[in-house]
C-alpha cells in the first residue's frame, strides 16, 4: 500500500500547540491534573505535550506512561506472546484528573485496556482522552476522544501511523 503524508512537521507543531492550549483552558495550572501516555507510542505524545506545556506554563506537568499489555482483550489470543513495555508513574493519580494521551485512536480497545490498567494506580477524579489522530468510523467500543489533533476518514484495511523523527526526543 502506498504511503501518504497527512500531517507534516509544521502542522504537527501547530496541532500540539493547539491541544496544549485546549488543555490549559480546561486544566488551568494542572495542579490537579496529570498526563499518562499509552505505551508504546503515546509515550512520545505525552512527552511532547509535557515539553510544550512546560514552555507555556513555566512548570513541569506530572507526566508518566502506562503499559496496557496484560489488560488487553487479545492478550491470550495471540500465537506469539506480547512484549510488555515499561510503566512509569512516579506520582499519585488518586483524585487527579487524568489525561490519557495516544497517537492514533482506532477501535478503542487500547483505551479500554488503559482504563483497566490505570485503576491499579488509584482512582482518578476524571479521565479524558487526547489523541493526535482520530480514525473515524472504526470504533469497536463506544469511546470518543476529548481532544483531537486531526480527524481522519480511513478504510478498515488502511493503516495510520505516526512516525516521529527522533523517538527519544519530545
Amino acid at each position: 500500500m502506498q504511503k501518504r503524508l497527512i500531517v507534516n512537521h509544521q502542522l504537527l507543531e501547530i496541532m500540539v500547540m493547539r491541544l496544549c492550549h485546549q488543555l490549559i483552558e480546561t486544566h488551568g495550572d494542572f495542579s490537579d491534573s496529570v498526563i499518562l501516555g499509552l505505551q508504546p507510542r503515546g509515550k512520545f505524545v505525552a512527552q511532547r505535550l509535557q515539553s510544550t506545556l512546560a514552555t507555556i506554563l513555566g512548570k513541569q506537568v506530572p507526566t508518566g506512561y502506562l503499559d496496557t499489555t496484560f489488560h488487553r482483550d487479545d492478550f491470550r489470543r495471540r500465537e506469539t506472546p506480547l512484549m510488555a513495555n515499561a510503566t512509569k508513574i512516579d506520582f499519585l493519580i488518586e483524585g487527579k484528573r487524568v489525561i490519557l494521551a495516544d497517537d492514533v485512536l482506532y477501535t478503542g480497545r487500547s483505551v479500554r485496556a488503559a482504563l483497566d490498567a490505570m485503576i491499579a494506580y488509584g482512582r482518578p477524579a476524571g479521565v479524558e482522552l487526547l489523541v493526535l489522530i482520530d480514525r473515524l468510523y472504526t470504533r469497536h467500543l463506544p469511546i470518543q476522544p476529548t481532544y483531537v489533533g486531526l480527524h481522519v476518514d480511513s478504510l478498515q484495511s488502511q493503516r495510520v501511523l505516526v512516525e516521529w523523527k527522533a523517538q527519544n526526543a519530545p
